[in-house]
């Protein structure tokens, strides 16, 4: 019991003091958090397919430190891809709006380079659940057909990460974002 005591203590002590400091605490994957960035969603993975689809997500999106209360200040890209029987399309996105909460992201941006007729200037968003080598991802457009139809998306609104990537592609990253509150 006087063990459990002491743990509590000093849990309890190194949120206060993250709290008070503005100091991050990470867990779980995330030892460190590169000094300078409030959030990030970095990464490439290809996500897993059945029928041999080659689809893959890139990510470089951040969130500076001194923009940490305002997500919409990220910056960055994020390019996917989807081909089958070599047709397709692929899309570069400038990011415009970067949220996380522990392993998950959620990124949204507008598209400025596409071989997706209809698709530049529109605003995809897309999800991402890190865990590892297992990733998940989720896309707008799961739920709105393609990028290049639909309205107009908000900002940081995709979908739940329903997508399984492909074993030995994940290697997401999420930097958890601690907004001052």
């Amino acid at each position: 019991m006087k063990r459990r005591t002491m743990t509590a203590a000093l849990c309890a002590a190194l949120l206060l003091t993250a709290v008070t400091t503005g100091a991050a605490v990470a867990s779980g994957p995330h030892e460190e958090r590169p000094s300078g960035e409030a959030a990030a969603l970095t990464g490439t993975a290809k996500l897993y397919r059945s029928a041999g689809d080659d689809i893959t997500f890139t990510f470089d999106a951040h969130l500076a430190a001194e923009d940490n209360d305002d997500p919409l200040k990220a910056t960055g890209t994020f390019e996917f891809s989807h081909y089958v029987n070599g047709e397709g399309a692929r899309a570069e996105v400038s990011v415009d709006c970067l949220l996380t909460g522990g392993d998950v992201a959620v990124v949204s941006g507008v598209v400025t380079d596409s071989d997706l007729p209809g698709a530049e200037g529109k605003r995809v968003g897309v999800t991402v659940h890190d865990l590892g080598r297992h990733d998940r991802l989720g896309y707008s457009w799961a739920a709105t057909g393609s990028p290049a139809e639909g309205a107009e998306l908000p900002r940081c609104v995709s979908s739940a990460p329903f997508e399984k990537v492909r074993k030995g592609t994940g290697d997401f990253e999420v930097v958890p974002w601690q907004p001052r509150l």
